[in-house]
């Protein structure tokens, strides 16, 4: 059996190690994971009510066109029920997006480093992808631009950027879509948006009407608490949109993800609660990264990236002995960890973990 050339050295993603998997292979009764930026505060009440009231209808196949959720995000964005499509996260957008629009050949630009998902998608479809340097941690917005030619398809940003945490203001993105090709997709990427306090931060699904050519993710992963239920979606244009839905899968969302999502969207105290935890925790880690010296990028998501003056992958063994689980292997920056905001005693026993690491007390690899 022959694959498609393009897959047959396209490494596999790697997820963040299990709990209970470290907790076998080490012996120790509590871990820590603060790799993947979940919420440590899990899902609304409101989810799980609704998770629970859904649980009769596992038998039955779920709305493939998920009509009730689309009502109630529709209203709560204040776009038309035909500008929203739904899937398996909002990874399962990326992919879609790539099947409709790419051709072997096309040309798609990124920043490098950012989510990984958008060039592995690129490259099984035999597409080209430009990686353009961070400035700062920061998408270079006009170097992107400046990469903008003949065969590009599509333009990738994540705002707030996955691994870095940084944002491009509102005011520099919107100088960057119009100057941006009409015939060139924007995907938008603010998987991590509702976490955002920083007044110069955009709001990409206000700005659809003004520019045809852009489409907005957002996921219920994150802040909603609901990682487990893969239940992302897309907004965009109707045309965009219809497109996507084309080679869209049927039934690509679960019952209780939807009734878990349709929930989640009216429970704005929730919402808030999390928000305003998360930037808390955000300022004891910059007090506490400060306090040892070690620098960082402004985090404007739920997980900051820290430079730990030594090889990361070393220290994500160490912590990972100590119980604590981070991210490391972002090849640009070999000496930052990605470090998920936990809960207030999460993020205090990383840090303990972290400094006894450092002091050359900690598990050595």
């Amino acid at each position: 059996m022959l694959p498609k050339p393009q897959i047959v050295n396209l490494p596999v993603y790697q997820p963040g190690k299990p709990i209970e998997e470290v907790k076998r292979e080490l012996g120790l009764e509590e871990v820590i994971k603060l790799a993947s930026n979940e919420n440590p505060y899990g899902c609304s009440p409101k989810a799980r009510a609704a998770i629970e009231t859904e649980l009769s209808n596992l038998s039955l196949y779920p709305d493939g066109s998920a009509a009730e959720l689309t009502e109630v995000l529709a209203g709560h964005h204040g776009v038309n029920r035909d500008q929203i499509i739904f899937g398996c996260g909002s990874d399962e957008i990326i992919a879609l997006i790539t099947r409709a629009f790419f051709l072997p050949g096309d040309e798609t630009i990124m920043a490098d480093s950012t989510f990984s998902v958008y060039k592995s998608n690129a490259d099984i479809e035999g597409a080209v992808s430009i990686e353009v340097p961070l400035q700062n941690g920061t998408h270079d917005l006009q170097a992107m631009l400046g990469e903008i030619g003949e065969k590009t398809k599509a333009v990738w940003i994540c705002n707030p950027n996955n691994p870095t945490g940084t944002i491009v203001s509102n005011a520099e993105l919107i100088s960057f879509l119009d100057q941006v090709p009409a015939n060139v997709l924007v995907v938008l990427d603010e998987a991590y948006a509702e976490y955002v306090t920083d007044p110069d931060y955009s709001n990409g699904i206000k700005l659809l009407s003004q520019y045809p050519n852009l489409i907005v993710l957002r996921t219920f992963s994150k802040i909603y608490g609901l990682a487990s239920l893969r239940i992302g979606y897309g907004v965009g244009q109707p045309n965009v949109i219809k497109l996507i839905n084309q080679v869209r899968e049927p039934f690509n969302t679960s019952r209780i993800g939807q009734a878990a999502a349709k929930a989640s969207v009216t429970d704005h105290a929730f919402v808030s609660e999390c928000r305003e935890k998360n930037r808390e925790g955000i300022e004891y880690l910059y007090k506490q990264f400060d306090r040892m010296q070690l620098s960082y990028f402004p985090a404007h998501g739920n997980f900051i990236m820290v430079d730990v003056k030594s090889p990361a992958v070393e220290m994500f063994q160490s912590l990972l002995k100590l119980g604590i689980i981070v991210r490391s292997g972002f090849g640009k920056y070999p000496n930052h960890i990605r470090v998920t905001v936990g809960s207030a005693e999460q993020n205090a026993k990383f840090i303990a973990a972290l400094e006894q690491v450092l002091s050359g007390q900690g598990a050595r690899v």
